[in-house]
């Protein structure tokens, strides 16, 4: 039996083409559609699976619009053997979980999914563009039975199997999969090649197969705007609240330098107004009725994910909005967290201390890590037997593929990256309710320009939130909580999965979040591959000064930099006392990741670099003789306005 290598493919608008529509929600009918980065690289990573394997056969899918035709002939161009739209009108306005539902069900309809022992594997993209979610990999994989790698950079095959690379935070894993399997790439694969002549004529002879949902038997009630378990209730702009920046002046490098060491001592610029706006809570209805949705269901779920033997940060930061959700909430809510690993009961008490009421322990010497198949069968099992109204992930490689893959097996909707969750209310008023107590997710989306309010409308509502954007709760060691052990029903089929290799290195992660000064390098950088950076940065550890440095997403797009460094949108968030762009341009992906540091000081040889405007102070130059003169001031006893702890004590410079 012939392999059938399944791309899956999505057409994203422009993000500057985007227009806010009258309702507070994005108008994307009048921007131009292009092929999703991520996608392209899985059409890539298709063929070159094919080239390992004798008479594979290359099926490329999508779904939406009649326009989506021509991004599937290019895939046609680039030797993909046939292509399939779903297109119907009913499916506007679906969300993560109806899409992947949707997609799903078309590929049972061309015959895929239906049975063991089948010889098929689905590629896809990490995350689209438009939605940075990375939801439709795990959810189209959980409506197949079938098991996935996700964040993957590498993929080769061997003796019928799938042998993947994969990111994780500060490393990588080496998995081994069986077929089926879902795989979902990075941008840091192999580039997508260029359509050859004899490929572009044969995609103008080849028709794309185009179904309806009557076509793929898939039912209305589930998809669409009315059938998704999540709606985006609004839409807002993202501004800027950093004042202007003071641009460094000076004759030569070292004047260029001496000015930015005086403008620190002096200070940076401060907004004029910067009282905030108190958000005033909507006038509900009195004749409207109320409606509690959660049918029983309360209490605050969360996961403690743990790598090297302890408990991530990403996961203690969880506790800060799960407690704030569960005061905003009737008085008793309980704030749960699932900690699941080998001999970790004693991890339990330090969850206790950080804010969990209630810590529940699966402890299997076959889950000492993290596996996409155990764990998410585990979810599954704690939900239906504790039935919260909230469960909260981290947006880390293994949280951002469990939560969605988890909502697919308790049919809830979820809401990826976010910087903000609430209590709070849903006017409904075509059919006059008032949907309350509901969770209001806030996430940034196309391209981090807009900050999109997301709510749920299934219990649990699932989110996951974006690293480093929430602080850790204090640690009480006088807490109480209680410790609970759980035994979970596993099957053999849920360790298919095998983990050849785990690397993960000893800094990036951990330490970005914890340092005083991150220097992080961009594009511009390259020329020495971050030699530079890296020289500063222990330069300032020497004088004791708590010191890293991260990347812009090109560098790791280059393999320059390891992907735990990676500072934005795809990467950490973060917020040193000072950050400095080195080489980087602005791109609003970027700045999302640093936009909350205290201090930010940009570096660049071009004077209209958006980065400027989103700095306190600008340095325009190259980093290539900017970069030695800071190592000699720091030397020489400058620290970028940050305490130094050195031989002779502390001191601020």
């Amino acid at each position: 039996m012939a392999t059938t290598i399944i791309s899956l493919m999505k057409q994203v608008p422009l993000p500057s083409q985007m227009r806010m529509g009258d309702d507070g929600l994005m108008d994307r009918t009048k921007a131009k559609s292009i092929i999703n980065i991520d996608c392209s690289f899985a059409l890539e990573a298709g063929l070159q699976l094919k080239s390992m394997i004798s008479g594979a056969k290359l099926i490329v899918c999508s779904m939406g619009p009649p326009s989506f035709n021509q991004s599937l002939k290019k895939a046609i161009s680039m030797g993909y053997d046939e292509a399939y739209l779903l297109s119907d009108r009913k499916l506007g306005g679906s969300d993560t979980f109806a899409t992947g539902l949707a997609i799903s069900t078309m590929l049972k309809h061309l015959g895929f999914g239906k049975g063991a022992n089948e010889d098929f594997i689905i590629v896809a993209g990490r995350q689209t563009s438009d939605g940075d979610t990375a939801h439709i990999p795990s959810q189209v994989a959980e409506n197949m039975g079938i098991p996935q790698a996700t964040f993957i950079e590498d993929i080769q095959y061997e003796d019928g199997h799938i042998i993947a690379r994969r990111i994780i935070e500060g490393g990588y894993q080496i998995l081994k999969l069986p077929k089926p399997c879902t795989l979902s790439l990075t941008p840091t694969g192999i580039p997508p090649r260029r359509p050859s002549l004899a490929g572009t004529v044969r995609a103008r002879e080849t028709k794309v197969t185009v179904f309806s949902i009557d076509d793929v038997n898939l039912s209305d009630e589930k998809i669409g705007l009315s059938g998704s378990p999540t709606i985006v209730a609004k839409v807002a702009n993202i501004k800027s609240q950093r004042a202007p920046a003071i641009f460094c002046d000076g004759e030569g490098t070292s004047d260029l330098v001496e000015s930015l060491i005086e403008n620190i001592k002096k200070g940076k610029n401060s907004l004029e107004e910067t009282v905030k706006k108190e958000i005033k809570k909507k006038e509900m209805p009195e004749d409207y009725e109320r409606v509690d949705f959660r049918k029983g269901a309360s209490g605050i779920l969360t996961w403690a994910e743990l790598a090297n033997g302890e408990i991530t940060r990403p996961s203690l930061e969880l506790l800060t909005p799960a407690r704030n959700l569960a005061n905003s909430l009737e008085s008793g809510t309980k704030v749960t967290t699932l900690l699941i690993g080998s001999k970790v009961e004693h991890l339990a008490k330090e969850l206790i201390y950080h804010g969990s009421d209630e810590v529940i322990v699966v402890d299997d010497e076959r889950l000492e890590e993290y596996r996409i198949l155990p764990f998410s069968s585990i979810f599954e099992q704690i939900i239906k037997k504790y039935n919260p109204e909230i469960a909260l992930f981290s947006a880390t490689t293994a949280g951002r593929e469990l939560a969605p893959r988890t909502a697919v097996k308790t049919q809830s909707g979820v809401t990826a990256d976010c910087t903000s969750l609430e209590i709070g209310e849903h006017l409904d008023r075509k059919n006059k309710r008032i949907f309350s107590p509901i969770l209001e997710s806030r996430r940034p989306t196309y391209g981090e320009s807009k900050l999109a309010t997301i709510l749920g409308f299934h219990c649990p509502q699932i989110s996951t939130a974006r690293a480093g954007t929430f602080e850790v709760p204090p640690r009480d060691e006088s807490a109480k909580g209680k410790i609970t052990t759980f035994k979970p029903v596993l099957e053999e089929k849920d360790f298919i999965t095998q983990i050849i290799k785990t690397v993960r290195g000893d800094g990036g992660l951990a330490n970005l979040f914890d340092a005083d000064i991150i220097i992080s390098g961009g594009r511009g950088t390259i020329g020495d591959e971050m030699k530079l950076i890296k020289d500063l940065v222990n330069t300032l550890k020497d004088k004791g000064i708590s010191a890293e440095y991260g990347s812009s997403r090109p560098m790791v797009d280059e393999g320059i930099c390891e992907y735990a460094r990676q500072v934005g949108q795809t990467g950490k968030t973060v917020r040193p006392k000072v950050y400095v762009a080195v080489g980087i341009s602005g791109a609003i992906q970027h700045i999302a990741g640093m936009k909350e540091s205290d201090t930010i000081i940009a570096i660049n040889k071009h004077s209209n670099a958006s980065i400027f405007s989103h700095s306190d102070f600008a340095l325009v130059g190259d980093y290539e003789d900017i970069i030695p003169e800071l190592i000699d001031r720091v030397k020489k006893g400058f620290a970028f306005g940050l305490k130094q702890n050195g031989d002779k004590g502390s001191k601020d410079v």
